[in-house]
């Protein structure tokens, strides 16, 4: 009974040590400094202080762009496991395939069309 669920027992075994070890681990080995200067105490991100940097509002643009990115970076999520199991479909299968890609197209052209794609 054991013997089929060892590999699985040993296997969640590793799964669990691991990460907690490796957090002690952080915590054990972690060297800190008692002196604390000004500098160091600031949020720093992307080469530029949070005192002087003050975020101003993102363009819709940005927002498109990164919208329009998702969607048609998705597609390969059912792309691939449809070209995959393209030779089990058959004709039903690229069927599906070219109707997706055509899809695809036509509102790739329909947005390059409206300007969306373009940088104001």
């Amino acid at each position: 009974m054991l013997g089929d669920w060892a590999a699985l027992l040993v296997f969640a075994a590793i799964a669990f040590v691991i990460p907690f070890s490796l957090l002690f681990a952080t915590f054990a080995l972690a060297t800190r400094t008692s002196r604390h200067a000004g500098d160091k105490s600031i949020p720093f991100e992307s080469g530029v202080s949070s005192q002087t940097f003050l975020a101003g509002r993102f363009t819709v643009s940005y927002y498109m762009t990164a919208m329009l990115f998702i969607v048609f970076d998705i597609e390969i999520v059912f792309l691939y496991p449809l070209a995959l199991t393209l030779h089990a479909l058959k004709w039903f299968g690229l069927a599906e395939m070219v109707t997706f890609v055509v899809l695809l197209v036509v509102a790739y052209v329909y947005v390059w069309r409206r300007g969306a794609l373009e940088w104001r």
